[in-house]
């Protein structure tokens, strides 16, 4: 008789089924010492269900057939100099907000999710760690692969490894993923599978997929479509690790709250640079931030946590606090990193007087009221040979480390600040979100690495900016103003070029 084939759940079965098994000349804790110690209880690993059950052949099947894909498209855009097509130089600055932000907090994941998937005793999970792991360690490889064609042509792209480590402004996505990395394996699993993946990812890859494509640029978008199958198992483990601890025991359910309540706001946080690219830095805009907030998290999240309240998971903390900042986030940050541009390394400008209109029509609450004026004094400045730059060193958040720029949730006009002491210091904080989250752990963050102390303690090339920006491994080109700049006078060039050759 011919031998049946095995269908796909029968094979996931036998590959996450009967692999594990009670060790005898170690123990099992000692084999395994860090699934129990964050208090979470696992009566039955065998519950882990993974609605995916993909296997290994046919995961590197899939992978491989997308690679032919991404590869052939990224050098079509090569050879056919793609980089012209964008529609404006000032868009390059969001491949390197993007590459330099996150493509180096893949590899994080990447190492998170293998070194999590090592210390789980369940075979289902420890799959598909693997298989997540491999996941984010190709997505960075593909986002450097995909953004580096840009490289040859601008400034800013060429030092991405040593600027992640280094720089002030990186310091916040960073400190993100060192915060999960260094947390248990099931807090890191909810940190990166469910509060990044599954609550906020779509706010990151949507909006910068969509800007790609609207911008020209071909090569990213294709990038995205490749990483999207991804994404959705990302997704969907994240939501299954949820329910898997909130099913195994109640008592699980007070430690699962207090890690969606840290990681959303530290993941709100984060992505208040991806608010400044999408009201300021895209030259053709997709939507304001605050409309992709009431999409993906007010409405999508909503709902599901809507479905989550039957285990007696909450929204998370603060999270009425973040959707009235989002009308303020991404004008404070833009105002921030144009006071800043000269020692980042990527470009700023004021928006134009279309872009304030459509500032204005997407913020009628807030945007005339409290930053169009502020704006306009710059430009005003600037057009009489007085571009503003602060020389001053701002004071950082101690927990999301970014600087202490924003503002009180019912008083748009005050800074707000809060304090903690802990051990005789005095800690920092930009928010009742951060503060919390400090004073839930405090020895975590008594020693984070704060870039701007760094500066003062002399532990950043010197005690000039020349000094900082040399150590930074900043080109004298990769920042400050956009106007004037190498990138803005290439597409300069091209423009006039390919207007001469039209007209001929």
């Amino acid at each position: 008789m011919a031998v049946k084939k095995m269908g796909l759940k029968q094979k996931y079965a036998h590959l996450t089924r009967g692999l594990d098994w009670e060790t005898t000349y170690e123990k099992m804790d000692d084999v395994f010492p860090y699934d129990k110690f964050e208090g979470i209880k696992i009566t039955d690993w065998s519950k882990w269900e993974d609605p995916f059950r993909l296997t290994m052949d046919s995961y590197w099947k899939f992978q491989a057939e997308k690679e032919r894909k991404l590869y052939a498209v990224i050098d079509a855009f090569a050879q056919n100099n793609g980089q012209t097509n964008i529609s404006d130089a000032r868009y390059v600055n969001v491949l390197k907000l993007f590459l330099t932000g996150i493509s180096p907090e893949e590899y994080q994941a990447h190492r998170g999710f293998a070194f999590t998937g090592r210390h789980l005793r369940g075979v289902g999970p420890r799959v598909a760690c693997q298989q997540q792991s491999l996941d984010e360690l190709r997505h960075f490889q593909t986002q450097c692969h995909t953004i580096s064609h840009f490289n040859k042509f601008f400034n800013g792209l060429s030092e991405f490894r040593t600027m992640h480590d280094r720089v002030f402004y990186l310091s916040v996505p960073k400190s993100f993923f060192d915060d999960a990395r260094t947390s248990g394996p099931f807090e890191f699993m909810v940190a990166i599978g469910f509060a990044f993946e599954y609550v906020l990812t779509n706010l990151l890859f949507v909006p910068f997929m969509s800007g790609a494509a609207y911008n020209g640029d071909m090569s990213t978008v294709t990038f995205g479509f490749s990483a999207q199958s991804d994404e959705s198992r990302h997704m969907t483990l994240g939501i299954e690790v949820i329910k898997f601890l909130l099913e195994q025991h109640p008592d699980n359910l007070p430690i699962v709250q207090e890690w969606v309540d840290k990681w959303f706001w530290r993941g709100f946080r984060l992505l208040g640079l991806v608010s400044m690219m999408m009201d300021y830095m895209l030259p053709k805009k997709v939507m304001s931030w605050k409309e992709a907030w009431e999409i993906y998290f007010v409405e999508a999240g909503g709902t599901l946590f809507k479905d989550l309240e039957r285990y007696g998971l909450k929204m998370p903390k603060y999270h009425e606090q973040a959707t009235e900042a989002c009308e303020h986030i991404s004008h404070q940050l833009w105002g921030l990193l144009y006071q800043l541009s000269h020692v980042a390394g990527l470009h700023a400008w004021m928006p134009s007087d279309e872009d304030m209109d459509w500032l204005s029509e997407k913020y009628p609450n807030t945007f005339d009221k409290y930053y169009r004026p502020r704006f306009e004094l710059w430009k005003q400045q600037e057009a009489e040979g007085k571009r503003f730059y602060f020389n001053g060193l701002l004071q950082l958040c101690h927990t999301c480390q970014l600087p202490m720029t924003f503002t009180e949730p019912d008083d748009p006009t005050t800074t707000c600040f809060r304090e903690s002491e802990y051990e005789g210091q005095h800690f920092h904080f930009c928010s009742d979100g951060c503060k919390d989250i400090f004073d839930r752990e405090p020895e975590k963050y008594i020693s984070s690495w704060l870039p701007i102390q760094q500066i003062f303690q002399g532990n950043c090339g010197g005690p000039t900016v020349p000094d900082v920006l040399k150590w930074y491994m900043f080109g004298p080109n990769d920042g400050a103003e956009y106007v004037g700049s190498e990138d803005h006078k290439l597409w300069e060039s091209w423009k006039n070029t390919t207007t001469k050759e039209a007209a001929e």
